[in-house]
C-alpha cells in the first residue's frame, strides 16, 4: 500500500547510523563533487566565495568544494559525522569549519554565498518545510545561490526520502527565492540503480525582514524575469541564469 504523501516517513537515528555504519556504504556516499553541483558552478563561473555544505554525512562534497577554492563551513545533525569527516579533512590538509547543527534550530550567525543541500531537506517533516526555507534564504547573502538536490517524485516508491515535483518545489521556496531552474537528474551514490533526483537551483534576490508569508501578488516577478526564472528543465545553468 502507498503512503500518502501526507503520511510522515521513518528514518534512521542519523548519530547511531554515524556511529555503526561504515560511511563508504551509506547510499548517499560520493566521493566526488556531485556532477549536477559541478556542472552548475563551471557554467555559473562560481570559483570561491563562503559555501555552506547542509547535512554533510560523509563530509565528500565539503571536501570538494574547499579543493575548488570555497571557503567552507559543513553542518550535519550528527556529531559522529562531523567528526568522521572532520578526520577525513584534516589527513587531506583540507580547512574546514565543522559544526554540529540542527539547520531548523541553527546556531550559524554569517552569510554565505553559496549553500548546497544534497539531502537534508527531503527528510524533513512536511511541516517543517517553511521553516527550513525562511532560515536558508536568511543565511545567503543577496544574490547568493542555493543548490538542491532531492527526490524526485519520479522516484518509484515511498519508502526513504520524501519524493517532489518542481511545481511543488516552487510553490515551496518561491516565496523567499528566485527558483532559477529545476532539473531531472539522479542521486549519485552507491544504490543501483540511481534513485531518481531533482537538482534545483535558487538564488537570493533580495534579503528580506518581513515574516514568512509574502503575498503571490507581492512576489511577482516581472514578464522577462519570469521568462528566465522558469526554464525548461532541458536547460541548463550558465548564461540561462541571468539575472
Amino acid at each position: 500500500m502507498n503512503m500518502s504523501e501526507d503520511e510522515k516517513h521513518e528514518f534512521p537515528h542519523w548519530e547511531g547510523l554515524y556511529q555503526e555504519r561504515e560511511v563508504e556504504s551509506m547510499p548517499w556516499f560520493n566521493p566526488e563533487l556531485d556532477d549536477d553541483l559541478e556542472n552548475a558552478l563551471n557554467e555559473l563561473g562560481l570559483r570561491g566565495g563562503s559555501a555552506l555544505d547542509l547535512g554533510t554525512g560523509p563530509g565528500t562534497q565539503a571536501i570538494e568544494l574547499a579543493r575548488r577554492g570555497f571557503t567552507v563551513t559543513a553542518t550535519d545533525i550528527s556529531e559522529a559525522a562531523i567528526r568522521l569527516a572532520m578526520e577525513k579533512a584534516q589527513k587531506q590538509g583540507i580547512e574546514i569549519t565543522w559544526e554540529q547543527d540542527d539547520i531548523l534550530e541553527t546556531r550559524l550567525d554569517r552569510l554565505f554565498d553559496l549553500i548546497f543541500d544534497r539531502g537534508l531537506f527531503h527528510v524533513l517533516e512536511p511541516e517543517r518545510r517553511l521553516d527550513y526555507v525562511k532560515v536558508v534564504s536568511s543565511l545567503l547573502k543577496t544574490g547568493g545561490y542555493l543548490f538542491l538536490k532531492c527526490f524526485s517524485r519520479l522516484q518509484p516508491g515511498e519508502q526513504g526520502p520524501y519524493r517532489f515535483t518542481p511545481e511543488q518545489i516552487r510553490d515551496i521556496f518561491g516565496g523567499r527565492l528566485s527558483v532559477l531552474s529545476i532539473k531531472e537528474t539522479v542521486y549519485q551514490g552507491t544504490l543501483d540503480p540511481l534513485p531518481r533526483a531533482l537538482f534545483c537551483a535558487m538564488r537570493q534576490e533580495l534579503r528580506r525582514q518581513a515574516n514568512y508569508g509574502t503575498s503571490r501578488d507581492a512576489r511577482m516577478e516581472t514578464p522577462s524575469r519570469r521568462k528566465e526564472f522558469y526554464l525548461s528543465d532541458e536547460a541548463k545553468c550558465g548564461k540561462h541564469f541571468a539575472v
